[in-house]
């Protein structure tokens, strides 16, 4: 599984119609809104503008008021056939004059993304791991100035007769993260793996 190193575009005329194929890597829903405002706002005279976002647990898609499947579903299929995840893939397109049918415009939507793919810089997917740590109160900003340096994620934080803090990382760094968390702290340090 790959996903984007930065954003890509591509443009292909069809019958007098453009079609703009971007990739955006994203990873939520809430990001991919608003690019898409953002590109709305950019292309005021676009009649469509229709999307796909892949994410863990955040996809979606729309046509954009383009007849059912022939616009999302094509683009859809473009990202699984290559394998690429955690992206925003958006055709911004122009109506040239001319009708291009059910089967014209599937193969238009997926030619954009697949053009935009040729463009773009694919890396693996790197998997992702949480963990629960259980700290004191004293320790807390020691372990976040920690999660800045390694760019984890701090998902949610429990205060009770301790500190409870659901972290994400990558999983390649959560042993050498684990390791530095427990020398910063002397050991006072309780590590929980995922779902626990």
């Amino acid at each position: 599984m790959y996903q984007l190193a930065a954003a890509a575009t591509a443009e292909i005329e069809i019958k007098k119609s453009r079609f703009i194929g971007l990739l955006y890597p994203l990873s939520t829903r809430a990001e991919a809104r608003a690019k898409l405002a953002e590109l709305r706002a950019q292309h005021p005279n676009a009649v469509h503008v229709c999307w796909v976002l892949l994410c863990e647990g955040d996809s979606g898609l729309d046509d954009d008021g383009e007849p059912s499947g022939t616009a999302a579903r094509p683009m859809y299929n473009v990202l699984v056939h290559k394998d690429v995840f955690n992206v925003l893939a958006v055709v911004v397109r122009y109506w040239g004059g001319i009708k291009l049918g059910a089967g014209g415009l599937a193969r238009a939507y997926g030619q954009a993304i697949s053009e935009a793919i040729k463009t773009a810089e694919l890396v693996p997917v790197e998997p992702m791991c949480e963990r629960r740590f259980v700290l004191q109160f004293a320790d807390e900003s020691t372990l976040r100035r920690l999660c800045e340096q390694y760019e984890v994620a701090v998902l949610d934080a429990q205060y009770g007769d301790a500190v409870t803090l659901l972290l994400k990382m990558k999983c390649s760094q959560a042993d050498a993260f684990t390791r530095q968390a427990f020398d910063l702290m002397r050991g006072a340090l309780e590590v929980r793996g995922e779902a626990d």
